[in-house]
């Protein structure tokens, strides 16, 4: 019997991420000066370890299921707290964290049932990777609070929201059209 092994470099890097949640809390709701840099700085390098941990599993072999779940739930945990707490200080509507935590709930389930159901894992979707991408950076420019940015903070809210609906139609294609969901088999598939 096979066992694959959990605590990879890769799953270490993604896991990662929501330890960077203390520091970036406390940059957040303290005063200091360029305490908002700082939190820029940390979501920054969170972006990056989510980068970093798909091209290490992939170059290192260390591709898992295990980490088609650590992934995403990282991602999902931490954007889901940042925008929590941008919430909390008034920086980002309370829907649009709605929006957020209403989409990440319904992938997991689906992701849970398909799991249940036919055993298998569903890995990240592009169009889910681009909306966490967007997401970020939404929130990454409303830590940042610049006026000079308005017009591309307005523009990465609409295109977060519609990527974030995207995402979420190939995940329900997947779940009730009954498309094969092994990597590679669908266009949107991750490579």
């Amino acid at each position: 019997m096979s066992h694959e092994r959990t605590w990879t470099i890769a799953n270490t890097i993604s896991s990662s991420r929501i330890f960077l949640l203390a520091p970036l809390a406390y940059c957040l709701f303290s005063d200091f000066d360029n305490n908002r840099l700082w939190a820029a700085g940390i979501v920054a390098t969170g972006a990056l370890t989510d980068f970093v941990d798909g091209y290490l599993a992939r170059r290192l072999h260390q591709v898992s299921d295990s980490g088609k779940i650590i992934d995403p739930v990282a991602d999902k945990v931490a954007v889901g707290a940042l925008a929590a707490f941008l919430v909390i200080l008034g920086d980002i509507p309370v829907w649009y964290l709605g929006m957020v935590l209403a989409r990440d709930v319904l992938i997991v389930a689906g992701g849970l049932f398909i799991r249940a159901r036919k055993g298998i894992v569903v890995q990240s979707n592009w169009p889910g990777k681009i909306a966490v991408s967007l997401v970020a950076l939404f929130l990454m420019l409303s830590i940042l609070r610049m006026e000079e940015l308005a017009s591309l903070l307005e523009l990465t809210l609409w295109l977060s929201l519609g990527f974030m609906i995207l995402s979420l139609v190939v995940y329900a294609q997947r779940l009730f059209i009954g498309k094969r969901m092994n990597e590679g088999e669908s266009a949107w598939s991750e490579h």
